[in-house]
């Protein structure tokens, strides 16, 4: 389990990749952004991406499914406030291996929230080629360390 205390400024977390298909990019954007560069191979030949692309959001999406599968689910994470920055770099196309990697920023204490940790992170996706993908700068909720096992940590129980 890891708390708030555990995030250290500076440190990487390596939050794993995943490749996006074909199918997957249409599924989703059938669903949730029905553009036609996210649809339909021919006429996004004919966009300013000249091929089918992901939606950022899909990217975005697949963010969080590594990020929870990585750390969220073995954490102490709370909830976050909202995106403090988002950018989609780089379209991302079918067969690309998103890779994720998160920045501990800063940290702080909450002034309004007992028993809980600010995290504010950069997060970077990159394809297999190194090229960036997204940027996403964000604040997450964490509790703290409870005292008894954070006494037992200090007295090696």
């Amino acid at each position: 389990m890891r708390y708030f205390e555990d995030f250290k400024v500076g440190e990487t977390i390596e939050l794993g990749s995943r490749t996006i298909n074909e199918e997957e990019i249409i599924t989703f954007a059938q669903q949730f952004d029905p553009q036609p560069f996210h649809l339909d191979k021919e006429k996004a030949r004919v966009s300013i991406f000249g091929t089918l692309v992901a939606s950022g959001w899909h990217t975005g999406s697949i963010f969080m499914r590594l990020m929870v599968d990585s750390l969220l689910k073995d954490s102490a994470a709370q909830a976050s406030p909202g995106i403090d920055q988002l950018r989609w770099v780089r379209p991302v196309k079918p067969g690309d291996t998103l890779s994720v990697r998160l920045k501990v920023l800063r940290t702080r204490l909450s002034g309004s929230r007992p028993n809980t940790g600010i995290v504010y992170s950069l997060c970077e996706m990159v394809n297999q080629h190194g090229e960036l993908v997204m940027r996403m700068e964000f604040p997450t909720f964490y509790g703290l360390r409870p005292e008894e096992e954070a006494g037992a940590i200090l007295t090696g129980a």
